[in-house]
C-alpha cells in the first residue's frame, strides 16, 4: 500500500503546486515527522514545526517515493539511481540535484 503524501494542489503522481513538471514525480519523506511530503515548500507550508536534513547514518531507511508506482528508496538508493526508478523506470527530474541539501546531509 502507498504511503499517503501530503502536500498543496497534489496529483496522482505527487506533484504540487510548486512543482509541476512530467518529471515532478517523486515525493519525499521528511526525518522530522517521518512524513512524506511532495516537496520541502510543501511541509513547510503544511508543518507546525522545521524540516530536519537525514543525516547520511540514515540513509538506508526509506525516504523517496516514486509517484507513478509508488516505490519507496532509501536515500543511498535514490541518490544512486540517476534520475530514474529502479522499479517502473519512469524518469525523475534531474534538476532534484540541485535540492538535495534541503532534504539530506550533502553538499549543496
Amino acid at each position: 500500500m502507498r504511503p499517503p503524501v501530503h502536500g498543496l494542489d497534489l496529483d496522482a503522481e505527487t506533484r504540487c503546486a510548486h512543482w509541476r513538471s512530467p518529471l515532478d514525480i517523486i515525493a519525499l519523506k521528511m526525518r522530522c515527522c517521518r512524513t512524506y511530503y511532495a516537496c520541502r515548500d510543501c511541509h513547510d507550508a503544511l508543518a507546525d514545526h522545521r524540516a530536519a536534513l537525514w543525516p547520511e547514518a540514515e540513509w538506508d531507511e526509506p525516504a523517496v517515493l516514486c509517484g507513478v508506482c509508488g516505490k519507496e528508496l532509501s536515500v543511498r538508493e535514490y541518490l544512486a539511481c540517476e534520475s530514474q526508478c529502479p522499479l517502473c523506470r519512469a524518469y525523475f527530474n534531474p534538476g532534484c540535484h540541485k535540492h538535495r541539501h534541503l532534504y539530506f546531509a550533502v553538499e549543496a
